[in-house]
C-alpha cells in the first residue's frame, strides 16, 4: 500500500465534514486537541507528545497537545493555544484543515473535539517542562503495522467496550489519544462505520 501523504488525510478529513459540536448536557468540561501533521520519510506524521509525571490526570500518558476550552474560545483557537503553550508550535506555521468528529469521556467527563492541522516541515519545538517531558511524530505507517494495534473489551457501567490501543516500540498510546487516532486512520484510509461508545 502507497504511503499516506499528510495532503492525503487532510483531503479525506475536507470531504467529510463534520457539524458544529454539540456539548453533552452534564459534561464537565469541553477541550480541544491539535492533530498536527506533517511529512517525514515514511509518509504523514503525528504529533504526540507524553506528559509529565508530576500532572495530577493521565501522568505519563502520551496525548496530542489539547486542553480546556476557554470561555468565549472557538476549539480552533484552543487547540493551536494549548499547541503553543506546550510544545511552543506557533500557530502561525499551522494550517487548519477540519475537524475530527468530537468524542466524550465518560470516566473523566471530557468533551473533546479534534482539530486537525498541517506544518509544512518538522518545526523546532520545546516542551514546557512542567506539562510534558517527550516530543514525538509518529508515522501513521507505524500505527498501521499489524504488530501495534490491538483491541481489548473492558467491562464498564454494566457493559463491554473496545478499548483501543497501539503498542509503538518504546510507548504504549489508549485511551482517548488512541481512540482520536484510531478515527483519523479510518478516515484516511476511507473506512466507515460507526466510531466506539465514550469510555
Amino acid at each position: 500500500m502507497r504511503a499516506l501523504r499528510a495532503s492525503d488525510v487532510v483531503a479525506a478529513v475536507s470531504d467529510r465534514p463534520v457539524g458544529e459540536p454539540v456539548v453533552p448536557a452534564g459534561t464537565l468540561r469541553s477541550s480541544a486537541v491539535l492533530v498536527a501533521l506533517t511529512d517525514g520519510d515514511q509518509g504523514a506524521e503525528v504529533l504526540l507528545t507524553r506528559r509529565s509525571e508530576t500532572l495530577s490526570r493521565h501522568r505519563g500518558e502520551i496525548s496530542f497537545a489539547g486542553g480546556r476550552v476557554d470561555p468565549g474560545e472557538t476549539f480552533e483557537a484552543a487547540a493551536l493555544r494549548e499547541a503553543y503553550e506546550e510544545v511552543a508550535l506557533h500557530p502561525s506555521v499551522v494550517q487548519l484543515h477540519g475537524r475530527l468528529e468530537p468524542i466524550s469521556t465518560m470516566a473523566s467527563g471530557s468533551f473533546i473535539v479534534p482539530v486537525v492541522g498541517t506544518v509544512d516541515s518538522h518545526p523546532v519545538l520545546t516542551a514546557a517542562a512542567d506539562e510534558v517531558e517527550r516530543i514525538m511524530w509518529v508515522p501513521l505507517a507505524e500505527l498501521t503495522r499489524a504488530d501495534t494495534f490491538r483491541e481489548e473489551l473492558w467491562d464498564f457501567d454494566g457493559g463491554r467496550r473496545p478499548i483501543f490501543f497501539f503498542e509503538l516500540d518504546d510507548e504504549t498510546i489508549w485511551g482517548a489519544t488512541a481512540r482520536i487516532l484510531h478515527q483519523l486512520l479510518r478516515v484516511a484510509l476511507g473506512i466507515v462505520g460507526p466510531e466506539p461508545p465514550a469510555l
